[in-house]
């Protein structure tokens, strides 16, 4: 028995050695590397740019792109969907003089090529197992086709339904809404961010952004520390703590202070308390915005309180880029300030293995075999079968007997691929989409379809052919609810009652 915990001791000591000896390398690499990097290197770290033609907001700064990577002076680019175009933004990244990769991310919300249920019906399922393996697939088509970084998960907690974003999240509880946090991080990230099957987690929006005032979208946040501490920070430290590599700041003000430039929130409580290593991305064009939440006077002042509160990369807008050298030269941002954001920017792009190979996630013959296989499919069913929410059966009318052969399906929602891939699925393939009218037919029974109502007026429409399919069927079936644009960000309502 001695012997044995003797060799258990020297195995233990051998693996701590072994994980401080690769430490020591990445941060003697990195280290190297900032002795060799300009101020404006430096600063091109902590900016990000969009892909124009492929943006989820305006176009930001209309700096010459191409020529700004060219130089080193952008650090990661969003909305480049693809292996070419990924490829050839990474080769002029590699044309710069210290030859920095840039990282690629993307909104992936629920599936990337493949569609999967949306967030909150994928909570409905209470089922953690299945919600990390969706996450997992989820990883395993972004990465495929090029990216290593998606804005994914939210874990924000809305108890207010008129909230748009109410669709990306898990619902109301902490605790819960904690083990989906958890789930979805391990799902994306794996074991290894070296691995080309996964991405980087991007937990967001921290904080508060799910509790709006009036549930109006990017309204204000205004609650007790109390309140936060126990209902809407629990998700947000549960995701840190499996291992999240990066943070987005969120748009909303935080008890009067804008999360974007947050000391409180990015320095005090992520990082001293909670010990987050990764680095925190702001929200789109959120630096720029710190002026019209009348927080910053203009953008020099919104660069210099962003970076200074531990705000690490800049989205979209070009504040940092503009006015960081000179904040620095002027001695209103401490050049170590911008070291600490730079080097933790770096880590990240080291342990995802692009000094390496900047190339690893750029494989067209990986991205053919696996966007929208038929293993990606299956998990998507099996996740929508377990999503499904069963609200009332009266008199037992589900399921349908064998004797059923005629039914009357009503709704233009029941025949739509479009609306069905449902909000924040821009890049799923909506051809690939069963509708509901597909998945009877293909069952062989006799549909008598009709529209019913119009989604664009929500009016009815050509009730007379909706009763007469009615009358000629054994079974009515009226598909109702939402479309695609009706929930998400910049889609929140005051009246939430069924269209």
């Amino acid at each position: 028995m001695k012997k044995i915990i003797i060799l258990m001791v020297c195995l233990w000591g051998f693996g701590n050695s072994f994980t401080s000896a690769q430490t020591t390398e990445k941060e003697k690499f990195i280290s190297d590397l900032m002795k060799q990097m300009t101020l404006d290197e430096k600063i091109g770290q902590l900016a990000q740019c969009t892909y124009r033609g492929n943006f989820t907001g305006p176009d930001g700064g209309n700096i010459p792109k191409e020529e700004y990577v060219r130089q080193g002076r952008i650090g990661s680019m969003l909305n480049v969907i693809g292996v070419k175009d990924i490829r050839r933004y990474q080769e002029l990244a590699l044309q710069s003089r210290l030859r920095i990769p840039l990282i690629f991310g993307l909104d992936v919300i629920h599936g990337y090529r493949t569609g999967f249920p949306l967030p909150l019906a994928e909570a409905a399922s209470f089922d953690l197992a299945m919600i990390e393996e969706a996450a997992r697939y989820n990883a395993l088509e972004s990465a495929a086709d090029g990216l290593n970084w998606v804005f994914a998960p939210m874990v924000d907690i809305s108890w207010d339904a008129r909230w748009g974003r109410v669709m990306e999240g898990a619902g109301e509880d902490p605790y819960y809404g904690s083990r989906v946090a958890e789930a979805r991080v391990r799902g994306l990230q794996g074991d290894d961010l070296a691995d080309t099957t996964t991405v980087m987690a991007c937990m967001k929006h921290f904080a508060g952004y799910g509790a709006p005032i009036a549930g109006k979208e990017y309204n204000s946040v205004d609650m007790s520390m109390g309140h936060f501490a126990n209902f809407y920070m629990p998700p947000y430290k549960a995701a840190i703590k499996a291992g999240a590599a990066t943070v987005m700041s969120a748009f909303n003000d935080f008890n009067n202070i804008p999360c974007t430039a947050n000391d409180f929130l990015l320095n005090r409580l992520l990082r001293e308390q909670w010990g987050f290593k990764g680095f925190v991305v702001s929200d789109y064009n959120s630096v720029e915005e710190l002026v019209n939440h009348r927080y910053a006077a203009d953008k020099k002042d919104a660069a210099a309180k962003a970076l200074n509160a531990g705000l690490d990369m800049e989205m979209v807008s070009t504040c940092y880029l503009t006015y960081l050298k000179e904040l620095v030269q002027e001695g209103k941002v401490k050049e170590s300030v911008l070291d600490d954001a730079v080097r933790r920017i770096l880590e990240k792009k080291y342990e995802l293995g692009l000094f390496e190979d900047p190339f690893r996630y750029c494989n067209p013959e990986r991205a053919a075999k696996i966007l929208n296989a038929p293993e990606v499919r299956n998990a998507s069913l099996r996740m929508a079968e377990r999503s499904v929410v069963l609200l009332e059966n009266r008199e037992s009318v589900l399921p349908l007997t064998a004797q059923t052969r005629k039914i009357a399906l009503i709704g233009g929602l029941s025949k739509s691929q479009y609306d069905m891939a449902g909000a924040w699925a821009a890049t799923t393939d909506r051809s690939k989409v069963v509708t509901l009218y597909d998945a009877l037919v293909r069952k062989g029974l006799e549909v008598n379809y009709a529209e019913g109502y119009d989604m664009k007026s929500n009016q009815l429409t050509g009730l007379q052919e909706a009763l007469q399919a009615a009358e000629a069927s054994d079974v009515i079936v009226v598909a109702v609810g939402e479309r695609f644009g009706q929930s998400g960000e910049k889609a929140s309502k005051v009246n939430i009652a069924i269209p």
